[in-house]
């Protein structure tokens, strides 16, 4: 069955749905692979490899076709555009795949998708980029280091200016290479079914990698596995996948015993269930969210994982719910942002974000909070965090919470490992940048209720 599966027509129809539907690319890869568990691990590997690396890499490959095509790739039709970029980025980017294996390929391909009298424009194009791959010419990066930084690293020009804008060159080059490298998975115990060092063994037997994280002592990276929903160890809930970032959150929020805690913007659950872990069966904690998807999502997680000390509700964080006012030890607002932080691992959020939609999550950001404040006991405290680097998101609303609502900033230095404690996490907030810390970007701020 397998052999008569054509990886590259799969990797072009994930890579179509991406284009013509609109649909997430870490979502579609998820959901095509389901239905081909009977690959081999290495040809599944490749398909993801592919449809993640054209992706993440798409302005560069529109750059360079460009150079040796007559029509603008974007002005091509969607199954040529994509075959040209899937079997550019193989051409420049995978060594094992034969140049001309590749070309062959795609030939073959456009003409099984009825695209005959075009099969020549194709084979043109990548025979002239495989033969001139070496001799292509960048933007020079000292005359135009943003238009050099935007097509070299596959980042929209609006980005890459804004954050020039906020961080130093190299900090910026840095966190664009980041995002380009093959990211590991990173995953927290779930130490109330199981201790950590049982956990590893009981992964390593599976034959996964597993390495100690950085700054979360319960936490591991693991690689050189198949499927996660395989995996035994995730399968009985012994386990949660959760960005060290995201574990920070919980850690620096310092649930204790007996807490109620509300987590108003909760799906898929990763923060949720991190603080049922810490509060060690005891309190409540209440994870909302807003639509069916995302409350199925938490409600799948919390079956396999089995807390007993969650309630999941469906929530929209706009609306008050006046019952819960001033009930709250803990709110954790972990609100919907530009998602910036996260590009290693969504990487098509780069090309659907945009300047304006970022504005108005400003706006949305300040509209829940004015809301959710209102949860927290007098004492009490309201974490705010976002996946995003964006200093409005960030920083301007940290300021603003300080001075529209009755809270106080809280140090974070007592819940970080040294290699994170800083001038800003002593004033209580701390911005997490790929490249420069070993985790994703993210924004963490901390506060207490004074009235």
């Amino acid at each position: 069955m397998a052999g008569q599966t054509n990886e590259r027509e799969v990797i072009l129809d994930i890579l179509l749905d991406i284009d013509k539907e609109k649909t997430y690319s870490h979502i579609a890869i998820s959901e095509t692979l389901r239905n081909y568990q009977f690959l081999d691990k290495k040809v599944r590997a490749f398909i993801t490899r592919v449809v993640e690396g054209t992706v993440e890499y798409q302005l560069r490959l529109d750059y360079m076709l460009n150079q040796f095509s007559k029509i603008k790739i974007n002005k091509c039709k969607p199954v040529i555009r994509n075959l040209l970029r899937m079997t550019a980025y193989q051409i420049c980017f995978l060594q094992q795949v034969p140049d001309s294996a590749a070309c062959n390929e795609a030939v073959k391909l456009a003409k099984k998708r009825g695209f005959s009298s075009l099969s020549g424009f194709v084979n043109g194009v990548l025979r002239n980029l495989s033969r001139q791959k070496e001799e292509i010419v960048y933007p020079e990066e000292a005359k135009d280091p943003v238009k050099y930084l935007s097509i070299f690293y596959s980042m929209p020009e609006w980005i890459v200016k804004e954050w020039l804008a906020v961080y130093d060159y190299e900090t910026v080059k840095t966190m664009l290479k980041t995002f380009l490298e093959e990211n590991q998975t990173t995953i927290r115990c779930n130490t109330s079914k199981i201790k950590k060092e049982e956990l590893r063994q009981r992964l390593e037997e599976e034959g996964i990698t597993v390495t100690p994280c950085e700054y979360v002592e319960e936490a591991y990276h693991i690689s050189n596995y198949n499927y996660m929903q395989k995996i035994k160890a995730f399968k009985e809930g012994l386990f949660q996948v959760q960005d060290q970032s995201s574990m920070l959150v919980v850690k620096t929020a310092m649930p204790e015993q007996g807490n109620k805690v509300i987590d108003v913007c909760a799906a898929p659950g990763g923060k949720s269930f991190h603080c049922a872990e810490e509060l060690k069966g005891t309190g409540l904690v209440i994870a909302r969210d807003v639509t069916d998807y995302k409350v199925q999502l938490m409600e799948e997680n919390l079956k396999r994982t089995e807390y007993q000390n969650i309630r999941i509700e469906k929530q929209d964080a706009l609306s008050f719910v006046k019952e819960d006012e001033k009930t709250a030890d803990l709110v954790i607002a972990d609100l919907p942002c530009s998602g910036l932080g996260i590009l290693g691992k969504k990487n098509d959020i780069k090309y659907k974000m945009s300047k304006e939609q970022q504005k108005e999550l400003v706006a949305l950001q300040r509209e829940i909070l004015s809301v959710v404040w209102k949860y927290v006991k007098v004492g009490g405290t309201l974490l705010y965090s976002t996946c995003t680097i964006n200093q409005e998101e960030n920083e301007e609303n940290r300021k603003w919470i300080l001075e529209n609502l009755p809270f106080e900033p809280v140090s974070l230095d007592s819940a970080l490992p040294n290699a994170l404690k800083s001038e800003t996490t002593k004033d209580g907030y701390l911005q997490l940048l790929p490249g420069i810390h070993k985790c994703d970007g993210f924004f963490i701020a901390k506060f207490t209720r004074k009235s």
